[in-house]
């Protein structure tokens, strides 16, 4: 049984849904932490609703945070743990989905992922094991879990675009051409990325400014 996520929410600035952009957050954080980037990419993406669920676990390593997913060597659980959140991570956020596109009444190609570290991770391997493709995938400052399996389990290639930072402490920088090449590898022909000189975890300038072109292409605003 899937588990219902929270949400917040950012209408569109002229009212009209037209995309959705859905963010999700990293390990510890909530929904709110990545929904403050609606404000700067809503004056660019007048007709696009941004929602921001809340990760459906509380966090064994923050106490005020949320988690998709266990994180062995952060948290001490294990693999298995970490698989099985994942597995029942992936069933909520594929529902979330679902519903936001009933209750918006939108095509899989009006709806974008933009998923940050822990939310990058989910982002990658929820889109492809979709049954149709969605417009696109943003993953900053993330990585592909379980490449292996990706060439036997995916349904669908959205577009991605990969972002990093090259300075990342938290998540290795050589995680960005890990996962191109298994996107590759698995048929992926659109596969895009961005390197943030000089920029540790997190989100700088340059990389919300690819991300937002690189949406507003896939969503087709002119």
């Amino acid at each position: 049984m899937t588990r219902a996520l929270q949400s917040d929410r950012k209408e569109p600035l002229n009212g009209q849904v037209r995309s959705a952009v859905i963010f999700l957050h990293g390990y510890g954080a909530n929904g709110a932490d990545l929904l403050g980037l609606a404000d700067p990419l809503g004056e660019h993406m007048p007709d696009t609703l941004f929602l921001a669920p809340d990760a459906p676990e509380r966090s064994a390593a923050s106490a005020l945070g949320l988690q998709w997913f266990p994180i062995p060597w952060i948290d001490g659980s294990s693999e298995e743990m970490q698989r099985q959140g994942l597995m029942r991570a992936t069933e909520d956020l594929q529902a979330f989905i679902d519903g936001v596109m009933v209750d918006e009444d939108l095509l899989p190609e009006q709806v974008m992922l933009f998923g940050f570290s822990q939310g990058s991770m989910m982002a990658l391997h929820v889109a492809p094991r979709r049954e149709e493709a969605i417009a696109g995938v943003v993953a900053i400052s993330g990585r592909l879990l379980e490449p292996e399996a990706l060439e036997d389990e995916v349904e669908c290639r959205p577009a991605v675009l990969l972002v990093h930072g090259d300075q990342d402490q938290v998540v290795p920088p050589q995680s960005l051409p890990e996962a191109a090449q298994a996107l590759q590898d698995a048929g992926w022909t659109e596969v895009y990325a961005h390197i943030m000189r000089g920029t540790g975890h997190g989100i700088a300038p340059d990389g919300l400014s690819v991300a937002l072109a690189f949406m507003r292409s896939r969503l087709g605003i002119e």
